[in-house]
C-alpha cells in the first residue's frame, strides 16, 4: 500500500476512533442527572437478559469469563447507571480488531439473541467486528428506544437492513458498515427520521437502488460525518440543491464510479468541510473553481480513478488549513513550477498527476514546512533542486515513477533530519556521496530500485539500523557483500536487492531474524542455502545466483512460506520430506538445478496407522521442476494440491505412465508440461477432464496409443484465453507478487520449428505438443474445434489416415507441425483458410495430389522443406508438375521447337533405315547382284593389301638404311 493511501486509512480510523470516542464516552456516562448513588445494582431481569445472550454467542478467546456472578455491572463490557442500575451499555467490539476494521482472533461468533430486547434503558451497543451467524440484522434492536450509538460494522451481516431502526429517534452514531460491497442492502429513505443522528456510516453497503439519496441525507441536520464509500451509489448530481447539512465535517464518497462531471456538484456548498474524500469516482471535467471555497478543508482526495484535466485554480491559496491533498491518477497540465506556487499547504499527496515540467529550482516559503512530499507516478523531468534539502519538517519524500534524473549528492540531504521514508524508485536519479558520509537521518523505509548507486556498495546505509523495508534492486552495485550488512539490518521485515552483481555468502543461520520477504535473486551469492532461515518468512528469492549444495532438511519449519524461488543455481541432492509442512506455499520453483532422486511422496503414517497427506488442502498454484534430474513415477503428493494453474516437469527422468486421477484431483490446471521424460502407455481419457487446460506439452515420451476423441473439452483451447492462465495463477495469492518479486515462467517452448524462451508471454499461448511420441492412428477431427490454438505440433509419431479437413479451422494457429509421420491422402484445401500460419511442416509423409494454394501458403518460410518427403506431392512450390496443370506460352513455345527436332530425327532415321532395307532386300533376291557386289569388294581388298604391303616393305628398307 503506497504511502498516501496508508495516510488516508489512518486519518479515517483515526477520525473514526476519535469520534467513536467521544460519543461511546458521553454514553457510557452516568446520567447528567445523576445525583444520587443507588445500591441496586445490575437487575434481575437484565442479568437474565444479558446471561441468554451469552448462551447464543460462541467464545473462543473466552472474553467473557467475567460473565458470571450477581453483579452484570463488573461483567466486561457492561456499564450500567450509576442512579438506576440499569444496563445502559455495551461494548463488545473485537480488540483485536486491526486497522482496516476485520475481525481479529477474539471475535465472538454465533447469534444475537432477542434477550436483548429487555434492556429497555440500553443507550450503548457495540458489536462490531464479530462474526456473528445471523445472516441478518436483527429487527428487534428498533424497540431499543433509548438507544444513541449502534455498531453492527464488519460483523459478517448480509441482506436487507431493517428499515425499522427509522424508529431509533435518539440515535447519534450508526455504523452499518459491510465487510465487502453488496453483502448488505437498503434503500435510505428511513434514514430521513433520524433527526438527531450524528455520524452515519454506511461503507460497502449496496445503496445502488437509493436514487434520492442526497435528498434524504440533506434531511438529516445535525449530521457530522458521512461515510458512504464503496456504495454502488446512482448518480448524485445534485447541482441546484440547497444543502442543510451546514455542521457536516466529513464526507466520504469515494469508490462509486459516479461517472458524472465533478461540477456543479451539490457537495460544493459544504463550506464547513474538514475532509473531502470523493475518489474513485471516474469524475470528469476541469478543476472546480468553487474548490477555492471551501476554506475550512484540511483533507481533500480526489485521486483514483477521476480524470480531472488542467491546472488546479489560483483560487486554491484560499485553503489556508489543507494539509493532505490528493490528486494522483488525474491529468494536471502545465507547468510544476506554477502548480507549486498555486498549493498552499504544508502536507502534500499528491500521485500519478500528469504534470510533465521539472521541479522548480526555488519553492515558496509556505512550502518549506512540508512534513509529507508525495509527487510519485506524475512524470515528472529534470533533476531534483538542491532545496528540497530545507524542507526540515519532510518524514515523507516520495518522487518515485518519474522521468526525474540528474545526481543527489549530500546537500539534497542535508536538512532531512526527520526523514523517515525516502522513495526514488523507478527514476534514474545518482545518488553520489562520500564513502564516509554520515546521513543527517534515521530511516525507516528506503525503496531507490532502479536508481544508480553502484558499483560500490552504498556505505551510508551502515548509519540506518531502523530500517523495516529496503529496495536496492537493479541499482548497479557490483560489490562484495559488505561485513557489517547482516547486523545492521537484522530488523528489517522486507528486502529486495535483486539484479545486481552482488557477491557474498548467506549468513549460515538467519532464525533470529525479522525478514519476511528476502528477494536476492540475480546476483552471484554462492554457497548453501543457510541451515536456519527466518522463521517469518513468506517469500524466498534465491534464483539466478551461484547458491550450491542440498536443500536445508528443516524447511518445514517456514510454515508461512508462500513463495520459494531457487531456479537457476547449482542446487543439488535430493528434494527433502519437510517441504511437505509447506501448507501455505502457492509458487514453487526450483528448476535449472541439479536435483537427484524422488519427489517425496509427503504421505505418512499417523497414531492412528491412516495415511494422511500433509499438502491436504494446499494451496499451491504452480511449481516447476524443470531441467533437473528427478526420478521416479509422477508425484503423488501432486493429487492433494487442487488449486494447482500451472506444472513444469520438463526434461527430468520421470518415467510410467500418467496417472488417470489428474484430470479429478487438478482441476485447475492451465499449463501442463511434461516433455522430455520417459513416460509411456496411453493419454488418459480422464487428462480430458482438465477443461481450463491451454497449454499441455508431452513431447518427447514414450506415449502410444490414439489421441483421446475427448480433446474437445480442453475448454481453454477452444476460445481466446483472456489471460485465464494469470488469473489461475496468481489471482488469489495473498501475497503482492508485483510488490515483493518481479517473477514470471521463464521456459522454453519449441514452436514455428525452434526452441524459444518465453517470459509472460507464455499465459497468451494456446499450445498442443505430442511429437516425438508413438502415437498411432487417425488425426481425430474433433481437432478442429479447438479454435483458440496457437501452436499444434503432432510430429515424429506414426498417424496415419487424411488430414482432417476440419484443421482448416484453426484460424488462429501460427504454427502446425505434422511432419514424420505416417498420413495419406491428400492435403485438404481447408489449410489455405490458416491465414495466421507463419509456420507448416509437412514434411515426410505418405501425401498426394496438388498442394492447395492461397493466402498465408505462398509465403511461409522454407517453402523447400515444407512438403519434403512427400513424392507423390505436385503442384507449386515443388518443381514436380500435376498432370492436370495447364502449360503456359513459353511453355508451349519451348515444347514447339522440341516437337520440330523430334520430327527431323524421325524423318532422317527412317530413311537411313529404308535405304539399308533396300540393299539388304538386293542382296538377298538378286544373287548376280550379290556376286557382282561380292566380286567387287574381293579386287578392292586385293588393291589395297598389295598397296599395303609395298608401302610397309619401302618403310622397312630405309629404316634399315639409316
Amino acid at each position: 500500500m503506497n504511502m498516501a493511501m496508508l495516510s488516508f486509512f489512518q486519518i479515517s480510523i483515526s477520525l473514526l476512533l476519535c469520534t467513536q470516542t467521544t460519543i461511546s464516552t458521553e454514553a457510557f456516562a452516568a446520567d447528567p442527572n445523576d445525583t444520587t448513588k443507588t445500591n441496586n445494582r445490575c437487575r434481575g431481569h437484565e442479568r437474565s437478559a444479558l446471561l441468554a445472550f451469552r448462551a447464543g454467542l460462541s467464545d473462543p478467546s473466552n472474553r467473557l469469563a467475567s460473565w458470571e456472578g450477581d453483579d452484570c455491572c463488573q461483567w466486561h463490557g457492561v456499564r450500567c447507571s450509576n442512579r438506576t442500575g440499569h444496563v445502559i451499555g455495551i461494548d463488545l467490539r473485537d480488540g483485536g480488531c486491526h486497522l482496516l476494521g476485520a475481525p481479529g482472533m477474539q471475535a465472538l461468533g454465533g447469534n444475537i439473541s432477542s434477550s436483548l430486547a429487555g434492556l429497555r434503558y440500553l443507550q450503548h451497543l457495540d458489536l462490531s467486528c464479530n462474526k456473528f451467524d445471523n445472516p441478518r440484522i436483527p429487527g428487534f434492536l428498533a424497540s431499543l428506544h433509548e438507544l444513541r450509538y449502534l455498531d453492527l460494522s464488519q460483523s459478517s451481516f448480509t441482506g436487507r437492513i431493517p428499515p425499522q431502526l427509522g424508529n431509533l429517534s435518539h440515535l447519534h452514531y450508526l455504523s452499518l458498515a459491510s465487510d465487502s460491497s453488496g453483502m448488505l442492502y437498503t434503500d435510505v429513505t428511513w434514514m430521513s427520521r433520524l433527526s438527531s443522528l450524528e455520524y452515519l456510516d454506511m461503507e460497502n453497503v449496496n445503496l445502488s437502488t437509493a436514487v434520492n439519496w442526497v435528498p434524504i441525507v440533506n434531511m438529516l441536520p445535525s449530521l457530522k460525518h458521512l461515510h458512504l464509500a464503496g456504495c454502488q451509489l446512482p448518480g448524485s448530481h445534485y447541482s441546484t440543491i440547497h444543502s442543510n447539512l451546514t455542521s457536516l465535517e466529513t464526507l466520504d464518497i469515494s469508490e462509486n464510479n459516479l461517472e458524472e462531471p465533478i461540477a456543479p456538484n451539490w457537495f460544493w456548498d459544504l463550506t464547513n468541510l474538514k475532509e473531502l474524500d470523493a475518489s474513485w469516482n471516474q469524475f470528469h471535467g476541469s478543476f472546480p473553481n468553487e474548490l477555492g471555497n471551501m476554506t475550512s478543508i484540511v483533507r481533500l482526495y480526489f485521486g483514483g480513478s477521476n480524470n480531472l484535466a488542467g491546472m488546479i485554480r489560483s483560487n486554491l491559496k484560499n485553503l489556508c488549513n489543507l494539509e493532505k491533498l490528493s490528486l494522483f491518477g488525474n491529468s494536471i497540465n502545465g507547468s510544476i513550477t506554477e502548480l507549486f506556487q498555486r498549493l498552499p499547504s504544508n502536507n502534500i499527496t499528491w500521485r500519478d498527476s500528469n504534470a510533465t515540467r521539472s521541479l522548480p529550482t526555488k519553492l515558496s516559503e509556505p512550502l518549506s514546512s512540508l512534513i509529507l512530499l508525495d509527487l510519485s507516478q506524475t512524470e515528472l523531468t529534470g533533476a531534483v533542486p538542491p532545496c528540497i534539502g530545507e524542507f526540515t519538517k519532510l518524514t515523507v519524500l516520495d518522487l518515485s515513477f518519474n522521468n526525474l534524473h540528474g545526481v543527489m549528492h549530500q546537500g539534497h540531504f542535508s536538512g532531512l533530519q526527520i526523514l523517515k521514508v525516502l522513495s526514488l524508485s523507478g527514476t534514474s536519479i545518482s545518488i553520489i556521496v562520500n564513502s564516509s558520509w554520515v546521513p543527517p537521518f534515521n530511516l525507516e523505509e528506503i525503496e531507490l530500485a532502479s536508481c544508480q548507486l553502484g558499483p560500490k556498495f552504498p556505505a551510508w546505509l551502515r548509519w540506518q539500523p531502523n530500517v523495516s523495508n529496503l529496495d536496492i534492486s537493479n541499482t548497479g552495485i557490483s560489490d562484495m557483500l559488505p561485513d557489517w550488512f547482516w547486523q545492521v539490518f537484522s530488523s528489517v521485515e522486507n528486502l529486495n536487492m535483486k539484479n545486481n552483481q552482488i557477491r557474498g555468502v548467506l549468513p549460515p543461520r538467519m532464525e533470529s531474524m525479522r525478514i519476511t520477504t528476502l528477494v536476492l535473486g540475480s546476483n552471484q551469492f554462492s554457497g548453501p542455502i543457510p541451515i536456519m532461515l527466518p522463521i517469518n518468512l513468506t517469500v524466498l528469492d534465491l534464483s539466478r545466483n551461484n547458491i550450491s549444495g542440498p536443500l536445508p532438511v528443516n524447511f518445514g519449519a517456514l510454515l508461512g512460506l508462500e513463495i520459494l524461488l531457487l531456479f537457476e543455481n547449482a542446487i543439488s541432492g535430493m528434494i527433502p520430506s519437510s517441504l511437505c509442512n509447506l501448507l501455505s506455499l502457492q509458487l514453487l520453483d526450483m528448476s535449472e538445478n541439479e536435483l537427484t532422486g524422488p519427489c517425496p511422496d509427503c504421505v505418512f503414517t499417523g497414531t492412528s496407522l491412516e495415511p494422511f497427506d500433509l499438502f491436504e488442502g494446499q494451496g499451491l498454484r504452480s511449481l516447476s521442476l524443470r531441467n533437473n534430474k528427478l526420478s521416479g513415477e509422477f508425484p503423488s503428493f501432486l493429487r492433494s494440491c487442487q488449486q494447482l494453474g500451472f506444472l513444469d516437469l520438463t526434461e527430468n527422468q520421470f518415467h510410467g505412465t500418467l496417472p488417470s486421477w489428474i484430470g479429478e484431483k487438478l482441476p485447475s490446471l492451465v499449463f501442463l508440461r511434461l516433455r522430455s521424460n520417459m513416460f509411456d502407455g496411453h493419454i488418459p481419457v480422464d487428462l480430458t477432464e482438465l477443461v481450463n487446460l491451454q497449454y499441455l506439452d508431452l513431447a518427447n515420451n514414450s506415449l502410444s496409443g490414439s489421441i483421446p476423441h475427448s480433446i474437445v473439452n480442453f475448454k481453454g483451447m477452444t476460445s481466446s484465453p483472456n489471460n485465464i492462465g494469470a488469473n489461475v495463477i496468481y489471482s488469489t495469492m495473498t501475497v503482492d507478487v508485483s510488490f515483493v518479486v518481479d517473477y514470471t515462467e521463464n521456459i522454453t517452448v519449441v514452436t514455428k520449428g525452434q526452441e524459444r524462451l518465453y517470459t509472460g508471454e507464455i499465459i497468451y499461448m494456446v499450445n498442443l505438443d505430442l511429437s516425438c511420441n508413438n502415437l498411432t492412428g487417425k488425426i481425430p477431427v474433433e481437432i478442429g474445434i479447438l479454435l483458440a490454438l496457437t501452436s499444434l505440433n503432432l510430429s515424429s509419431n506414426a498417424f496415419s489416415g487424411e488430414i482432417p479437413e476440419t484443421i482448416g479451422a484453426l484460424v488462429q494457429v501460427e504454427s502446425l507441425d505434422l511432419s514424420h509421420n505416417e498420413l495419406s491422402g491428400e492435403i485438404p484445401t481447408s489449410l489455405s483458410a490458416l491465414t495466421s500460419l507463419s509456420h507448416l511442416n509437412l514434411s515426410f509423409n505418405n501425401l498426394i495430389g496438388k498442394i492447395p494454394s492461397g493466402n498465408q501458403l505462398q509465403v511461409l518460410d522454407d517453402l523447400a522443406t515444407v512438403y519434403i518427403g512427400n513424392p507423390g506431392l505436385c503442384g507449386d512450390p515443388l518443381f514436380k508438375k500435376c498432370p492436370e496443370d495447364g502449360l503456359p506460352d513459353a511453355t508451349l513455345k519451348d515444347h514447339q521447337h522440341r516437337s520440330d527436332d523430334i520430327f527431323l530425327f524421325i524423318g532422317v532415321g527412317s530413311g537411313f533405315v529404308m535405304g539399308l532395307a533396300a540393299v539388304l532386300y538386293l542382296f538377298l533376291f538378286k544373287a548376280n547382284w550379290r556376286v557382282l557386289c561380292f566380286a567387287f569388294y574381293d579386287r578392292l581388298y586385293d588393291k589395297l593389301y598389295v598397296q599395303v604391303a609395298v608401302s610397309f616393305a619401302l618403310l622397312m628398307r630405309s629404316l634399315g638404311k639409316s
